[in-house]
């Protein structure tokens, strides 16, 4: 069976109630793919996130923007991975690079984070990628194989993990890795999955690709043969994200 396409949107700090409300109105209002050539969910602020649960169709799940690392208790200003169960809250993405470059998140930070989410049950968008200095340097591969061993020493099963593969260099900047960079990286990812951890996970794990998905390119990125959907950023706030979601038909009719 193949990997069920997967997209998510991250509307990371945006958004007041009158907005968020037309979001999840034009979201329920779309024309999207079945659950079963897509799996959708949307990642809002956390003032926001049970309204969105509650006002959303069935077909789009919720995640958080992050969580903290262990179990919760005086970490003001922090939410734990068993509030989000508590909350009926299924995912998390966890390692965005706006985590790791402005709150200094390292990649062992990640790693613990993203095993202990795990361990309350949550599912877990792993992020990964260069910024623009690495990837001139040549360094990529080097770079996010670093980022995926993190999590990989600290976890046992990759069953509920999504990794989602985001050049910074690309994120909310309006370039774009083109399709066939794209496609380089995730299939190198999943030639590191094979050869560190297992072929049948690395055969199963969705890779998805973030940094500025829009409307017009994300047909082209999303046909190629290791990109198994999409974390959107932008683009996830505007009518737009139902024309990326409906991208997940190319590998239904490929």
């Amino acid at each position: 069976m193949g990997r069920k396409f997967f997209v998510g949107g991250n509307w990371k700090c945006n958004g007041t109630k009158d907005e968020v409300k037309q979001i999840v109105s034009t979201l329920n209002g779309g024309q999207v793919p079945s659950a079963d050539v897509v799996e959708i969910v949307v990642s809002p602020p956390f003032v926001f996130i049970q309204c969105v649960k509650s006002e959303l169709k069935s077909h789009f799940q919720v995640a958080a923007q992050n969580c903290w690392v262990k179990k919760g208790g005086a970490f003001t200003g922090e939410i734990s991975a068993e509030m989000l169960v508590n909350l009926g809250i299924p995912w998390v993405i966890i390692g965005h690079s706006e985590r790791r470059a402005i709150f200094k998140e390292s990649n062992e930070f990640v790693g613990d984070k993203v095993a202990y989410a795990l361990s309350q049950g949550l599912k877990v968008i792993a992020c990964v990628g260069e910024t623009l200095e690495e990837r001139e340097a040549g360094t990529t591969m080097k770079v996010v194989a670093a980022q995926t061993k993190a999590i990989a020493d600290k976890i046992s099963s990759w069953d509920n993990v999504v990794l989602a593969y985001e050049p910074v260099w690309a994120i909310g900047t309006g370039k774009v890795a083109t399709p066939a960079q794209a496609q380089e990286v995730h299939a190198e990812l999943r030639k590191w999955l094979e050869t560190n951890i297992k072929a049948d996970v690395a055969a199963s794990t969705r890779i998805i690709y973030g940094g500025s998905v829009n409307g017009s390119n994300c047909k082209e990125l999303g046909g190629q043969q290791d990109v198994d959907g999409f974390l959107v950023g932008g683009a996830s706030l505007k009518p737009e994200f139902i024309d990326i979601i409906k991208a997940a038909e190319v590998k239904k009719s490929a």
